[in-house]
């Protein structure tokens, strides 16, 4: 989950941020999130040799590192990384397998979910002050592991620094920084810690990454619109290793049977290199939907006020009010639509395949903001084209609530529902009402002021 230019070679002085294009779309799973945990790190130039070829496993100390979450949406989810240090050498590596190259082509892979990551290194030191100045916490869980134990991890890590090993494709659930860690310890247990996490998940995917991005409510919108009912499928602990704090936990809790047959805790020690100053990520996701509920009322009923002021006042200016509203739920609305469709028919995304919310906002949506713009300019076909949308709109969206009594409609959608259903209704029912009186509504006339004109429709209502 950590991003880097193959050209870095220390670390930034500050954090760089994406445009907001990229961002909005990295954040899907990111998505980052989609999405995910990412950050610019130092990394050395490749070397041909293998750096604990000749160490023993009695010299070698492993580390698992984690660090938190950080301010910008790839780095919601936070990061980890595992640090191999021979005490008899003096050296110490550390091996990050969160690693892309930002370019050109990153947005268009994202979108086709086909992202390659790769595995890299960086000095340790330099690499904790990195985080430390970015305000991110750092702690380190030293692993209580046999020699020979010890030699596995560090030669599989020397090994898929590679050229030839080290690029992997990334998938923010399945194929991470995080999971790839997960695996390696797993391995060196020889199996031990997946079958300790085979107990079903304390939540599911969506509500991991919910608690983690709900930090930004527009981030949270766009990721629960996006992601399928895969989201909701029953998972194991070993699965919400996907994240690094949970992989991290889990270690920390983690118990093994030695070659003696002992059981023995994984962790022998652990420290906080830097305590960032922040709030913690929380324990479960907010309750948020009469919140959403409220703003989709708040629109319908805009929308309803609206049409009456045109009738009443048959004038230019709520033309122009009625059509920025079309445009700005294109916008909100249509464009999230129109790349969870994309991302549906055209891509590898598995988790926005099949999604429910289509019946919501689609690209039948987006074409609002065309429209919208078409009506501020006095359209009538613009005008009589949005009605026949809003009506389809309003009538998928009220048939999803009554899909949603079949057992295969098991998609959480209770968030965009309480948005957009409303809001699509309220729209459909405005259209409605300006349809009964079509010259009224187009008739050219001095409008009044619109607090004025709104003022006495609230009245007469």
């Amino acid at each position: 989950m950590q991003v880097s230019s193959r050209s870095a070679a220390r670390p930034h002085s500050r954090s760089r941020r994406l445009p907001l294009s990229v961002a909005f779309s990295v954040a899907c799973l990111l998505g980052s999130a989609l999405l995910g945990s990412l950050a610019a790190t130092p990394v050395h130039a490749q070397r041909d040799e293998l750096p604990w070829s000749a160490s023993r496993g009695e010299d070698l100390v492993i580390k698992l590192v984690t660090f938190g979450p950080g301010d910008d949406v790839y780095n919601y989810f936070g990061h980890n990384a595992m640090v191999v240090q021979d005490r008899l050498q003096g050296t110490a590596r550390l091996y990050n397998y969160g690693m892309f190259h930002f370019g050109f082509d990153m947005l268009p892979n994202y979108m086709k979910g086909r992202l390659t990551f790769w595995v890299g290194e960086a000095p340790v030191h330099e690499t904790f002050a990195f985080y430390e100045q970015m305000n991110r916490s750092v702690r380190v869980q030293v692993l209580n592991l046999a020699p020979e134990q010890r030699v596995l991890l560090a030669r599989a890590l020397q090994t898929a620094v590679l050229p030839s090993n080290r690029d992997y494709l990334y998938h923010h659930y399945f194929n991470n920084c995080s999971t790839k860690l997960r695996d390696l310890v797993d391995q060196a247990l020889g199996g031990q810690f997946k079958l300790a996490l085979a107990q079903p998940a304390r939540m599911s995917y969506r509500e991991h990454t919910r608690r983690y991005a709900q930090q930004d409510p527009f981030i949270d919108m766009v990721l629960v619109f996006w992601m399928n009912d895969q989201m909701e499928a029953p998972i194991k602990q070993w699965d919400e290793l996907f994240l690094p704090e949970e992989l991290e936990r889990q270690v920390a809790r983690m118990q093994f049977t030695n070659a003696q047959g002992q059981r023995v805790p994984l962790v022998a020690s652990a420290y906080t290199v830097y305590r960032a100053h922040r709030a913690a990520t929380p324990e479960r996701p907010q309750v948020t939907w009469p919140f959403t509920l409220l703003i989709g009322v708040g629109l319908a009923g805009l929308a309803w006020l609206t049409s009456r002021w045109m009738l009443r006042a048959r004038g230019s200016l709520p033309r122009r009010f009625f059509g920025a509203q079309h445009a700005l739920i294109g916008l909100l609305f249509g464009l999230p639509g129109l790349l969870g469709f994309l991302m549906w028919t055209l891509t590898e995304h598995t988790v926005t395949y099949r999604n429910e919310n289509q019946l919501l906002a689609n690209p039948l949506t987006f074409l609002m903001l065309p429209l919208g713009i078409a009506i501020a300019f006095g359209s009538r076909a613009a005008l009589r084209w949005c009605r026949y949308l809003f009506y389809v709109l309003a009538a998928s969206s009220c048939a999803l609530v009554v899909l949603k009594l079949l057992p295969s409609f098991d998609q959480d959608t209770i968030l965009p529902m309480t948005l957009i259903l409303p809001a699509n209704v309220g729209y459909a029912l405005a259209h409605r009402a300006l349809a009964l009186q079509p010259s009224a509504a187009a008739a050219p006339a001095t409008a009044p002021s619109p607090v004025a004109a709104l003022a006495s429709v609230v009245k007469e209502q």
